[in-house]
């Protein structure tokens, strides 16, 4: 019963408008930050190298070069603090976790980016219904086949 009240607590909290991304993809993330009174909104733009969890507890690493020295953030993907994000690269990469990039800088840092549209989890391809019988067309069943050397049969 507990276990029922916490998920839909939880599905009250998540965020519709998420956009679709995977790891060596880079973000551009826009956190608000409350300072005293004032609230502004910071830009960080870096590259995923993990994602970790489901539901209200996902978050993702940030992972970007600033001044020589290598940095790492992680955010909650449905915190009301992120205001939006967005994809700005698509990384080609064959590894779940790039903690690879850690110790790396200048042109070793850097992820190939992905030629294409990445499509995720597509749609089953909708079954054609064939037509019976009775429902072809008296024209389709009489028209002659036609064989590549122009001969009908």
């Amino acid at each position: 019963m507990n276990r029922m009240i916490k998920e839909e607590l939880e599905k009250e909290q998540l965020k519709e408008a998420v956009p679709e991304f995977c790891v060596g993809d880079t973000l551009r993330i826009s956190t608000r930050i409350i300072e005293g009174e004032k609230e502004r909104v910071q830009v960080v733009q870096g590259t995923v190298i993990a994602r970790k969890g489901s539901g209200l507890s996902e978050t993702f690493s940030i992972h970007r070069i600033s001044y020589g020295e290598g940095m790492e953030r992680v955010f909650y993907l449905h915190s009301p603090r992120i205001s939006n994000i967005e994809v700005v690269k698509r990384g080609d990469v064959r590894r779940a976790k790039l903690y690879y990039l850690r110790g790396t800088s200048g042109k070793a840092a850097k992820v190939k980016e992905k030629m294409g549209k990445r499509v995720k989890n597509k749609p089953p391809v909708a079954k054609k219904t064939l037509k019976s019988e009775s429902e072809t067309s008296v024209t389709e069943k009489s028209a002659p086949e036609v064989v590549e050397n122009g001969a009908s049969t």
